[in-house]
């Protein structure tokens, strides 16, 4: 079946309308990135759409990622009456928004492991979700830098040893994925700690960092592999074996990875016919 040309309007800065050839792309990506959840045997979750922000202050989140953070909120009474009559809502008094406790994702991990809090593991956990996430970075482009995007993360639980292997699996399957693709990648250590950066732990992650970032040539990090230690088991009493368990985590930026096949092939059209030679 032909997909149709279709040309979108993208809604304003940060969010992107993506067209048939594209949402195509993201869904036969999404397969591919599954295919690591099968090697390793990790589950389907489907997380929460919103967070708690008090849940994720015991993460060190807002001390992490000010910045990134975008929160929900509601028009009172007053701003709705105010809205339908015309009111810019640039123009709109502080009285007519209300806060609502809940933040937007910024990563899909957050959700999967905040659902865990206070298990004690009998067994190795591992799970995988497609989230949406929004961050509310210092600038946007094209499908690089959004304000709302999709991460499909494969996330482990369970003791140290368990975690390293997660991540070792993970670093093979995407230069092996992005070898088949004929897309160029190169590892770079990445300064994005799970903590304060403050802290003794942030001096341990110059010496033994805790995420990697694999980046085509222009320098977009299309996924990334993370090592959390016992920080997530520790502040969300998740337990392996009586002690805070070990989690580790694999994340992939679908959006970014339509732009890398684009920049390599030329269109999502190219993308979708060097995807279906590359079928396992």
């Amino acid at each position: 079946m032909t997909t149709p040309a279709l040309t979108t309007t993208d809604p304003g800065a940060g969010l992107v309308t993506l067209d048939p050839p594209r949402a195509l792309l993201l869904q036969k990506l999404d397969e591919r990135f599954r295919q690591l959840a099968g090697e390793v045997g990790a589950h389907p979750l489907v997380p929460p759409a919103l967070l708690p922000a008090e849940w994720l202050a015991d993460l060190d989140y807002f001390k992490n990622f000010p910045h990134l953070c975008l929160t929900t909120g509601r028009f009172s009474e007053q701003g709705a009456e105010l809205l339908a009559a015309g009111t810019p809502v640039t123009a709109l008094p502080a009285v007519s928004h209300e806060p609502t406790g809940y933040v937007l994702p910024s990563a899909t991990c957050y959700g999967m492991l905040l659902s865990l809090r206070g298990r004690r593991l009998s067994e190795e956990v591992r799970l995988t979700a497609v989230g949406r996430c929004f961050r509310n970075e210092d600038h946007f482009e094209g499908l690089r830098r959004l304000r709302g995007f999709h991460m499909r993360e494969v996330i482990y639980l369970g003791h140290r040893d368990g975690a390293e292997q997660h991540l070792a699996l993970s670093r093979e399957f995407v230069q092996r994925l992005a070898d088949g693709l004929g897309l160029e990648l190169k590892v770079v250590t990445a300064n994005d700690p799970f903590y304060d950066r403050d802290g003794s732990r942030a001096k341990l992650t110059a010496l033994d960092p805790v995420k990697h970032e694999f980046v085509i040539p222009d320098g977009t990090a299309i996924a990334s592999i993370n090592r959390h230690r016992n920080f997530f088991g520790s502040r969300l009493d998740i337990t392996w074996d009586d002690a805070p368990a070990y989690t580790s985590c694999t994340a992939f930026g679908v959006e970014r990875w339509i732009h890398a096949l684009e920049l390599r092939y030329g269109s999502a059209e190219k993308a979708l016919e060097r995807l279906d030679d590359d079928r396992p």
